[in-house]
């Protein structure tokens, strides 16, 4: 049997790839692909976060550009991303997997509150911890939440799944077909060439805090494939 390549691993999965084809909303397809690969690698023994982010609902800055009050907007960003966590918790039981959403926003009715060592303690129970409500703070993106929260519960990576990409390209592929595909990055080149992977903020922390970075498209697979250590995407680490 194949063993994985991380025990502890972060997941943080953008809004945009929850959205799958439709573009806005969640598709229960992409849920359902997802719940089953989690379930998959929890057999191996692997601990699993995950991070949602809230673009498929709802994106704070630009809201924020256009003359909405920005922490206003960025909260309503943070209830999004809280909606996003209880969609992939019920796929999950749904497939048996014993699973917990913690909201840095209270909301006791529908989430736990962020407690660290809580979290721990569900991953040591086998339980998939689905980290809601980004930081609990205006101006700071999901990003840096994974960021925050992989070097809080001490996770060995950060897997960033995409939604319309597969890696990190010098240019945006979408638009540039003749962009240059990276396999490895280091942190500084990633912020000195503003690629654009993660904000500056969550960049830093990630650096700071040793934590690997896997940048990948979701397609169908890909999360085993990235947590049982296969070369997809492109992998980011180092100063």
């Amino acid at each position: 049997m194949v063993k994985p390549a991380y025990k502890r691993v972060v997941l943080k999965l953008s809004g945009e790839a929850l959205a799958g084809d439709l573009g806005f909303g969640i598709d229960q397809a992409v849920l359902e692909s997802i719940a089953l690969q989690l379930k998959e690698v929890m057999e191996h023994g692997v601990q699993i976060a995950v991070v949602v982010g809230g673009g498929n609902i709802w994106r704070g800055a630009p809201a924020g550009q256009k003359g909405m009050d920005r922490a206003t907007a960025d909260y309503m960003g943070m209830l999004a991303t809280v909606i996003n966590a209880l969609a992939l918790q019920d796929a999950l039981e749904r497939h048996d997997v014993d699973t917990r959403v913690q909201s840095a926003l209270e909301m006791r009715q529908v989430a736990e509150p962020y407690i660290r060592r809580r979290a721990l303690r569900h991953l040591e129970k086998g339980r998939v911890v689905i980290f809601a409500g980004g930081t609990g703070n205006p101006y700071f993106s999901t990003d840096t939440t994974a960021a925050l929260r992989a070097a809080e519960i001490e996770a060995e990576v950060i897997l960033l799944a995409k939604g319309k990409v597969d890696a990190v390209y010098d240019a945006d592929p979408l638009e540039n077909p003749n962009a240059n595909r990276f396999t490895e990055l280091s942190y500084l080149e990633v912020i000195g060439r503003g690629l654009g992977v993660m904000d500056t903020t969550a960049a830093s922390l990630c650096m700071d805090n040793k934590i690997k970075l896997v940048v990948f498209g979701l397609n169908p697979g890909n999360i085993k494939k990235a947590i049982m250590g296969e070369n997809i995407g492109t992998i980011i680490k180092g100063g």
